[in-house]
């Protein structure tokens, strides 16, 4: 029975990630709440405050959030093996459905419609958020200090304050407030963000390695939204080498925000759209295989974090601005899921009307969350065709 233990706790991991990697909507902040749900919630596999150091601890590293949270959860639940299954599971259905898109895209010269499944998924998704973010801010503000950080943090992001920024300084004031942390040991921490700007691949004309070359880059390099992700794809594809046109470039990064899973898909439309297959594969390994290094390489220190009282302190804090942050993201994503694209509605009755009851099943039936973006996405498609 011991022996089919780890290939049980594998099986396990592919299941969930293969679902979230088909039914995760919604970009990280999203895919952070579905995995709480599931991996806390509902499974049992970590507490809210082994959760939290793992959210923290990927804000800290460049890459996909959401997809190097995967891979530390697999690593946690499976080691080495459940590392690679966890994220590769995740990716794969997100990559597969981008692309269709961009296959229909190419073929077509259009995109799929999906307006009526976000309409539909959006509102749930919100529910799901709220409800994620209430049972991790109970575990993360543990004192009234990390509550004004908080409190600072979302301030800041709604300023529009870069989102590194916000968490090294919330990741500062916290070990200096407790009067563990002098100032000139800082410089360390302060350092990395400026080492995480460095990097540019000098291909000028496309190539297949060109192109490899060029996603690797930005996946050892970029943290951020996909906001950050859009400035990157523009400076070098479209500015500098022209590899793209504005269009194509505005078309990939919506494919990468309407499909469930990963934003970093983004690629997989593009190396498609101007290699083929053989481009798609090659960007889309070239932007994710860095999450997979950095998560190996920085797990083994995540506990070994919490023995230093600066560390821990310092992990408090990045864990508190997280959750701010994806708190902000919430908002904006709420005044967007209340909306009716199709009548131009700033408030859609039909909208907010699922997301309360989405609220009440997540909480009071515990209903999975998996279930309730389906459900929604149906109830939007029809909705959408006929109301």
């Amino acid at each position: 029975m011991a022996a089919s233990r780890p290939a049980t706790r594998l099986a396990e991991l592919a299941a969930l990630f293969l679902r979230l990697g088909f039914t995760a909507f919604g970009g990280p902040a999203a895919h952070v709440a579905l995995m709480e749900d599931e991996v806390v919630r509902r499974r049992h596999w970590l507490t809210r405050e082994e959760f939290l150091d793992l959210v923290g601890a990927t804000n800290l590293i460049p890459g996909p959030n959401s997809t190097e949270l995967a891979i530390h959860i697999g690593r946690l639940r499976a080691g080495t093996p459940g590392l690679l299954v966890a994220g590769a599971c995740f990716i794969v259905p997100a990559m597969l459905i981008v692309l269709a898109c961009a296959w229909a895209y190419v073929k077509f010269g259009t995109l799929p419609q999906v307006q009526g499944i976000l309409y539909g998924v959006k509102p749930v998704i919100i529910a799901v958020v709220a409800q994620a973010l209430w049972g991790l801010m109970r575990s993360a503000v543990k004192t009234k200090g990390l509550a004004v950080i908080g409190m600072l943090a979302t301030a800041a992001a709604f300023l529009g304050v870069n989102e590194l920024a916000i968490l090294f300084a919330a990741g500062l004031l916290v070990p200096l407030g407790r009067g563990v942390f002098k100032p000139r040991k800082a410089l360390p921490l302060l350092a990395w963000p400026t080492l995480a700007a460095i990097g540019a691949t000098g291909a000028t004309s496309f190539s297949l390695p060109g192109l490899f070359l060029f996603f690797l880059k930005v996946g050892s390099v970029l943290f951020g939204s996909g906001y950050v992700l859009l400035a990157f794809l523009r400076a070098d594809l479209v500015d500098r080498w022209h590899w793209l046109t504005e269009a194509q470039l505005l078309d990939a990064v919506a494919v990468g925000q309407v499909t469930p899973g990963p934003v970093f898909t983004t690629a997989t439309f593009i190396g498609y759209v101007l290699g083929g297959f053989p481009g798609a594969m090659l960007a889309t390994v070239g932007i994710f295989l860095p999450a997979f290094v950095f998560v190996a390489i920085s797990a083994p220190w995540i506990p070994r974090l919490r023995k230093s009282p600066v560390a821990s302190g310092f992990l408090d804090g990045v864990n508190v601005a997280s959750l701010a942050l994806m708190a902000v993201v919430t908002w904006y994503l709420a005044r967007s899921a209340i909306a009716n694209p199709k009548t131009h509605a700033v408030v859609d009755p039909w909208a907010v009307a699922l997301a309360i009851v989405s609220a009440v099943l997540l909480l009071r039936f515990r209903v999975s969350s998996t279930w309730l973006v389906v459900g929604g996405a149906l109830i939007g498609l029809a909705l959408f065709r006929f109301g």
